[in-house]
């Protein structure tokens, strides 16, 4: 049990994590903790430095595209205690796949502009810009 002297409030939590009191609610709405959490006396939620360090992992996770029903499904296998780490890693399997996809796609992209990039700094130093894809007049 956290002592009240322990426990972070859900304001510390934010400014640690990052996410806003709104998203820490929306998270516990979501059942993305991996315990309730407990309030106070007043009805202040109660947070432990054990949140902040799940909370830092979940929204990296959120950030790199895992869907919602993904991290509930992560955080419901993590609640649920040892004898599913098969389960655990492939959904970060999975999930490592679909990262690695995305940047392969902005890795292309990004060749793209590049090779942009090169072309228009070529015009401009060679003094060549004029009509580098201008549109045409109109009738």
């Amino acid at each position: 049990m956290i002592r009240h002297t322990d426990a972070l409030s859900i304001g510390q939590v934010s400014e640690a994590t990052g996410l806003s009191v709104h998203a820490l609610r929306f998270f516990e709405r979501e059942g993305l903790f991996l315990r309730p959490i407990p309030r106070s006396a007043g009805g202040r939620r109660l947070y432990a430095l054990s949140d902040v360090e799940w909370l830092i992992l979940c929204n990296r996770l959120r950030d790199s595209g895992m869907p919602i029903a993904d991290l509930r499904r992560f955080a419901e296998l993590v609640r649920s205690g040892p004898g599913n780490e098969p389960e655990r890693l492939a959904l970060l399997e999975e999930h490592e796949r679909a990262v690695e996809a995305r940047i392969a796609e902005l890795n292309a992209s990004l060749a793209v502009i590049h090779a942009k990039v090169v072309t228009y700094r070529g015009h401009l130093r060679d003094g060549t810009v004029a009509g580098v894809w201008a549109p045409a007049p109109s009738p």
